[in-house]
């Protein structure tokens, strides 16, 4: 397993999957260990993929401050990564929660982005809020679902700021297009995976600047692929649409039936649409 220094000398992992040109993935969660990523739905096959354990998860160290959890220091490790790696530029993928790390990396480093895949990306760092209504829209396209009177009775609850353990559990269907014993078993492993205390400063005040970030993304050259699933609530397409409208060289793509890890849904879909992008010129 190799690792490397970040800026204030702790000690990060990274796991290596696949050969060809390196894919630099970042986890989300926030704050979950990389291994839920598997092999991207057999991305594998056309990138060598170089999957960051964030300060605190899997294999890295947790950091002596704890105040280095939050979003925008973390842009500080992916960039250590890049220059332990010796890449002058990367092809760089954030999923959910990192979409927020991969967007303020090309926000700060424009010139060291060759590419970009943002899937299912969170929107914190631009300033789209995803509402109550978006939650309540996207669960609806489920209601054919054997779980769905459970999951809606679950968006009331929470809703109504009655927000237990049970209520998660009901919701857990909606991330993916399909519940099948895979899904299962991936939502499963994530109470191992994250790292609780980590994820209650990701989000901590003064992550973000919205509008500065927004007129950072304007001088990103890089072509920028927002991947979102056609069922997913954050982002559900139309927040997608309008992400990728923030970038010169944006693109939008939803896949059909698709949750919040699409990769699991329809992994051919998911890796004909990324590896394409990826190949253009």
């Amino acid at each position: 397993m190799p690792t490397f220094s970040a800026y204030d000398g702790t000690e990060l992992a990274y796991h290596e999957k696949g050969e060809g040109e390196p894919l630099l993935c970042v986890p989300g969660g926030p704050m979950r260990a990389s291994a839920y990523l598997g092999d991207l739905g057999g991305l594998t096959a056309h990138r060598r993929l170089i999957l960051l354990d964030l300060r605190g998860t899997g294999d890295s160290a947790a950091p002596e401050d704890p105040a280095t959890y939050r979003c925008d220091r973390l842009v500080d490790d992916v960039e250590a990564l890049r220059e332990h790696l010796g890449l002058d530029e990367v092809d760089l993928l954030g999923h959910s929660a990192s979409g927020n790390i991969a967007t303020l990396y090309a926000a700060r480093h424009p010139k060291r982005v060759r590419t970009l895949v943002l899937v299912a990306p969170s929107t914190h760092s631009v300033g789209l809020t995803v509402t109550d209504e978006d939650h309540r829209e996207a669960a609806a396209l489920r209601a054919g679902e054997p779980w769905y009177p459970a999951a809606e009775a679950a968006l009331k609850e929470i809703a109504a700021g009655r927000v237990t353990a049970e209520a998660w559990d009901a919701l857990a269907p909606l991330a993916y297009g399909r519940w099948d014993a895979e899904a299962q078993a991936h939502r499963a492993a994530s109470a191992t995976e994250k790292n609780a205390e980590a994820a209650a400063v990701f989000y901590g005040e003064g992550a973000f600047d919205p509008s500065g970030t927004r007129a950072a993304l304007t001088a990103l050259n890089a072509p920028v692929l927002v991947l979102a699933g056609e069922w997913d609530s954050g982002p559900n397409p139309a927040h997608a649409e309008e992400f990728a409208g923030l970038f010169p060289r944006g693109v939008r793509q939803v896949q059909p039936r698709g949750g919040h890890f699409p990769w699991l849904d329809d992994p051919e879909w998911f890796v004909r649409r990324v590896a394409g992008f990826l190949a253009q010129d």
